[in-house]
């Protein structure tokens, strides 16, 4: 069984998924995650698939040296965002991986 930082307080009601060695980019990634950070599944998912298709931004707020500023980011009150395409995609994946661990548990 993997190590995690955290155990949740209710095990019956959670479930657990993680990628290792994916071929995305570390920094896009973290911003993503934080992004959805909270949400709920469906809601999360929506998100995901909205970034892709650049209906939303993911706001960039720790790594954001190089990142460009764009009109988007005003309703997270942040100024530089972007699409990290490819990353929102593995996050889906992971979270359709949970849904489904959730649903064998």
């Amino acid at each position: 069984m993997p190590l995690y930082s955290q155990q949740p307080k209710d095990e019956s009601k959670s479930c657990k998924a993680r990628g290792s060695n994916l071929r995305v980019h570390f920094k896009n990634t973290r911003e993503t995650a934080f992004a959805i950070r909270g949400f709920p599944l469906k809601k999360a998912q929506k998100y995901l698939q909205d970034v892709i298709a650049h209906k939303d931004i993911v706001p960039f707020r720790r790594y954001h040296g190089g990142i460009a500023r764009h009109s988007q980011c005003k309703k997270y009150g942040w100024s530089q965002g972007g699409w990290p395409e490819k990353s929102a995609r593995y996050l889906l994946d992971l979270l359709q991986n949970a849904e489904s661990n959730a649903e064998t548990k």
